[in-house]
């Protein structure tokens, strides 16, 4: 069954049967180098050899030849024999061997069209860890080496490309394409053989006032047990860092469509993947994780805490930016249009912005180093590129799943190596997020009072 708030496009494959290539085999035939799918993400070093051709030239050839040094440039990543490595943190929750689980992927993969159009952001990137192909092989070996049940993608805009790829392996995709003059939009994949996709609702924000971005709502059911279903939403929130009242609408649209959705289908569980473009540190943070935010407490533009997230402030190479605009921004502190406020919370005469979901951020459920995680466990980043670093993606989860284990990103110190993302083995500039989930089962599935009781 399908429902569409505005168009959208979507394509099923058969169930994946024993014949179906594996997802190494995918690979193989995605790149002529064959790579096997792993966890483990490495970074070999290889230097150029010249030939002998080269070392008989003439000393003044080889001294033009040679690269200027540039003493203040940090070395590139790719020529370390550095290693990126993630790993796998398990929670304290053991689940029984009779609870369904599943591997939910967020990812922002960075969409080819805005890689270019935005290439200020990717000054120390070249061009050939840019390009479609080597991102798509990077991005693939990535997802087919956590094998998770279910990927939700944003900013995708090469959307049939990976779908040939995704078939391969085993996955059904569908697809919701920007408004407007974009092309990227966001794309959602679930393995064929555990998840049958029962109702999709894909949401064009632009019909209610919230700019051109889009969000699925999908419903899935598992083929080996009918009694589970699960709301998946998929959101790429609007970026711009001023717009806080927007990021809030389409925030609570999107919360409240999934709590109708799930309701309708017997309160299901819910999960929300995306890239919210907001910090843990903000207010936003606080209004998803716990479920409301006084908006006239807090200036609009700084709603998100995207601001304060340049990688010259978090990296202290400047005691404090430079801001011409600091008294005014003051002056307009609580400063809201009766516009802005109808936009963050629905109506011209209330303050409080209001979602129906009782959330949980499955990275912040499990206790993880502090390499990797601040104060409140959220990871420290999930994005690096010129001009942030910081975390801006999440998973969330709502009663009636737990967190089993989540990977781990990646230490600061391994991030600020690579000069920014996209690099030679990481085709984003934004890190995955994978966790495996358990359905927590109660009364009304089945489960015995022996099985509810261990889960106290």
């Amino acid at each position: 069954m399908k429902f569409d708030i505005a168009s959208s496009w979507l394509r099923q494959s058969p169930a994946v049967s024993a014949t179906t290539p594996s997802h190494t085999s995918a690979l193989r035939r995605l790149s002529s180098s064959s790579c096997k799918p792993t966890n483990i993400i490495s970074c070999c070093s290889s230097t150029p050899t010249h030939s002998s051709s080269s070392s008989s030239s003439s000393p003044s050839a080889r001294s033009y030849s040679r690269r200027w040094y540039n003493p203040l440039r940090r070395r590139p990543f790719d020529e370390s024999s550095t290693e990126i490595l993630r790993h796998w943190i398990n929670t304290d929750f053991h689940p029984l061997a009779s609870q369904e689980k599943f591997t939910v992927v967020s990812y922002n993969i960075l969409g080819n069209k805005n890689a270019w159009k935005h290439k200020d952001m990717y000054p120390n990137v070249p061009s050939q860890y840019m390009n479609w192909n080597h991102r798509k092989s990077n991005l693939c070996r990535e997802l087919f080496g956590w094998n998770p049940d279910i990927i939700c993608l944003q900013e995708v805009d090469m959307y049939y490309d990976l779908l040939s790829v995704m078939e391969k392996a085993g996955y059904v995709g569908s697809y919701k394409r920007r408004t407007g003059d974009y092309v990227d939009g966001c794309a959602t994949f679930w393995k064929a053989d555990k998840f049958q996709l029962i109702e999709e609702v894909n949401i064009e924000f632009k019909d209610f006032g919230l700019r051109d971005n889009v969000a699925q709502i999908s419903v899935f059911e598992m083929r080996r047990a009918k009694s589970r279903r699960l709301v998946v939403g998929n959101i790429h929130v609007l970026y711009n860092p001023s717009r806080g009242e927007v990021k809030l609408g389409q925030i609570c649209l999107l919360s409240s469509r999934a709590q109708i959705i799930s309701e309708k289908w017997g309160n299901v569980p819910v999960v929300l993947a995306g890239d919210f473009n907001s910090t843990p540190q903000s207010a936003i943070y606080q209004f998803l994780s716990s479920s409301e935010v006084n908006i006239k407490l807090y200036d609009r533009r700084e709603l998100s805490g995207q601001r304060s997230c340049h990688p010259a402030q978090v990296f202290g190479l400047k005691n404090e930016m430079s801001n011409p605009f600091a008294v005014i921004d003051r002056f307009l502190l609580n400063c809201w249009t009766d516009e802005e406020v109808k936009v963050a919370t629905g109506s011209h005469d209330c303050h409080l912005a209001i979602h129906p979901l009782k959330l949980n951020s499955s990275y912040a459920s499990v206790k993880g180093s502090t390499k990797t995680r601040g104060l409140n466990g959220e990871p420290l980043a999930t994005s690096y590129h010129s001009k942030f670093f910081g975390t801006v993606d999440y998973l969330w989860y709502s009663n009636g799943l737990v967190p089993t284990r989540v990977l781990d990103t990646l230490p600061v110190d391994t991030l600020r190596k690579t000069g920014g993302l996209p690099c030679k083995i990481l085709g984003s500039d934004h890190l995955a997020l994978v966790s495996e989930f358990a359905f927590v089962q109660g009364t009304n599935d089945g489960a015995s009072e022996e099985e509810n009781d261990a889960l106290l």
